[in-house]
C-alpha cells in the first residue's frame, strides 16, 4: 500500500500519528479543578472530631485568607486554588464547631499557606504530596499557640478513574488536602485538651 503525501511532504500516516500524539498531549495537560467540598473533612470525620472539641475552641477560630494556592490552568494540570482551600478549611472548622460565628468574634486566628504541591507528570496510580503551613495565634495577646508545616499524601489508583488521568490527579489532590486538614484539626484539639 502506498502512502499518500499530505502536509508539507509528510506521509498521511505520519501526519495523522503526529496530530494524534499532539492532541493527546494537549488533553493530558488540561486540568480538572478541585472540588472544595471534597477537600474538606468528610461528614464521618467531622462527627467524630466534634465530640472531642474542647469548650475553649468551640466557635472560637477565625480563618485568615489562605495563601499559596494557584488556580487550575488549561496547560498545567489540576491545582489547588486559594478559594478552594479557604472553602475547605472554613467548612471543616464549621462542621466540627470550631469556626467563630462572626469574623470579629473568636479568640484564635488561624492562618494557612499552601507551601508545596508535588504532583507527577504522568502515572498509572497518581500520588500527590501536599505541604501546608499553619499558624494559630491568640488574638488578644498575639501569642503563637500552634505553628506547623504538615505534609500529607494520597494515591489515586488507576481504578478510581481509568479513562481520565486528570480526574485521578484531582482525586489525589483532594485526598492529600483532606488528610492534611484532618491532621491539623487533630493537632488543634490535642493542643487545647493538653
Amino acid at each position: 500500500m502506498k502512502n499518500s503525501v499530505s502536509v508539507r511532504g509528510l506521509p498521511t500516516r505520519t501526519f495523522r500519528l503526529l496530530a494524534s500524539v499532539g492532541l493527546l498531549m494537549v488533553l493530558a495537560a488540561c486540568g480538572t479543578p478541585t472540588d472544595p467540598p471534597s477537600l474538606a473533612l468528610t461528614a464521618a470525620e467531622s462527627l467524630q472530631m466534634r465530640g472531642w472539641v474542647p469548650e475553649r475552641l468551640k466557635s472560637q477560630v477565625v480563618l485568615s485568607p489562605v495563601t499559596g494556592g494557584q488556580p487550575t490552568g488549561m496547560f498545567w494540570g489540576s491545582k489547588i486554588s486559594n478559594a478552594a482551600l479557604q472553602e475547605a478549611l472554613d467548612s471543616s472548622l464549621r462542621s466540627t464547631g470550631m469556626l467563630a460565628l462572626s469574623p470579629g468574634a473568636g479568640n484564635y486566628q488561624l492562618e494557612a499557606q499552601l507551601v508545596e504541591l508535588e504532583q507527577p507528570w504522568i502515572g498509572v496510580d497518581i500520588k500527590v504530596v501536599v505541604t501546608i503551613a499553619y499558624v494559630a495565634i491568640e488574638k488578644r495577646s498575639g501569642t503563637v499557640l500552634y505553628q506547623r508545616r504538615l505534609r500529607s499524601q494520597y494515591v489515586a489508583e488507576f481504578g478510581s478513574a481509568m479513562v481520565d488521568p486528570n480526574e485521578r490527579m484531582r482525586l489525589a489532590n483532594e485526598g492529600a488536602v483532606r488528610s492534611n486538614i484532618n491532621l491539623m484539626m487533630r493537632d488543634l484539639i490535642a493542643l487545647a485538651l493538653g
